[in-house]
């Protein structure tokens, strides 16, 4: 594993680089489409036998990087990967703050194998570690949360998205006197974020992405903190109507065949059960986490968070690209 470290941060770089020309062209599938082909390409000339293990979808909606999906030479480590090409495809679209190409690697069976769906997730620091309990509520895991840290309710701090469906996570915080950081996107910075020595945040919670969630854990346990998740259907997570029941059974049935349940509670070692892992952020457009990408006459300036569980080291790397 620890051979793929470089090449890990050179896969999100390729995609980071791939996407940022389109900055602002108000079409995510474009943006998508391109990272997912530089950051596959970049994969298949890693010397490791890789599988996807939590990305694009499956087969017959993701012709490249979905569930399942062997990449790198054939030689080397067997690795799990979870992938989010571009964690933010439409803030780089509308030339917003936050965006990042992100992946984890793991050993093999190392990783939660699950469909792209939904995920509920909460992340806390290493001084709140194994103090939460997503089977309880936001609210009194709010409470364990601050107590833990030492801190009255209207002192802690704790980041989400600003969705509709969060809207009742943060009116159940705000009425608590806890302070409410809502960003547009992004909940693996928002997670990284939470855990980092110099944490801006004290609590992470979300309904998000589950590759996302995956990815976050790899983090999550790297920098010591801890994390519960629970996989949520699409009704859950975007409301009932036909259409929306359809999907539901959809996603009923792929975690069935892949040996994960809806609604059941993972907890940090269940999303991800080994230290040696590792974890590479680049940023596209800046943010709290990661400057984004610019250029300075003729060279090319990239930033990435590289994470290695294995050297128990958290880096952050300043990359100049000429030419």
């Amino acid at each position: 594993m620890m051979s793929l470290a470089w090449p890990l941060l050179r896969v999100t770089e390729q995609a980071a680089l791939a996407a940022w020309p389109q900055t602002g062209c108000g079409d995510k599938n474009k943006i998508d489409g391109v990272a997912v082909a530089a950051m596959r390409d970049a994969l298949n000339q890693m010397a490791m036998k890789g599988r996807i293990v939590i990305g694009e979808g499956e087969i017959d909606h993701a012709p490249m990087l979905y569930i399942g999906e062997k990449v790198g030479t054939g030689d080397g480590p067997a690795v799990d990967i979870a992938v989010d090409p571009i964690e933010g495809t439409r803030m780089v679209a509308m030339g917003q703050n936050n965006a990042l190409a992100v992946m984890a690697f793991a050993p093999q069976g190392s990783l939660l194998h699950a469909p792209d769906m939904y995920m509920e997730k909460l992340v806390v620091n290493r001084r709140a570690r194994g103090v939460i309990d997503l089977h309880k509520p936001l609210a009194e895991n709010l409470r364990v949360v601050a107590a833990a840290l030492g801190k009255p309710l209207d002192e802690l701090r704790m980041v989400t998205l600003d969705k509709p469906r969060q809207q009742p996570a943060i009116q159940c915080a705000a009425g608590m006197g806890v302070k409410v950081f809502a960003l547009p996107d992004g909940d693996v910075a928002a997670s990284v974020l939470t855990c980092l020595p110099d944490n801006p945040f004290d609590v992470m919670y979300t309904i998000g992405g589950a590759p996302e969630g995956v990815i976050s854990a790899c983090a999550v346990r790297a920098l010591e903190g801890d994390m519960h998740a629970s996989l949520l259907d699409f009704c859950q997570a975007k409301g009932e109507s036909e259409a929306h029941q359809q999907i539901a059974r959809d996603e009923h049935r792929r975690c069935r065949e892949m040996g994960v349940e809806v609604n059941r509670v993972y907890t940090l070692n269940e999303l991800v059960n080994s230290d040696t892992l590792l974890f590479s952020a680049t940023g596209v457009t800046g943010g709290d986490l990661m400057k984004g990408i610019y250029r300075s006459g003729q060279t090319i300036h990239t930033q990435t968070l590289l994470i290695n569980g294995i050297e128990r080291t958290c880096n952050i790397i300043d990359s100049l690209h000429y030419g």
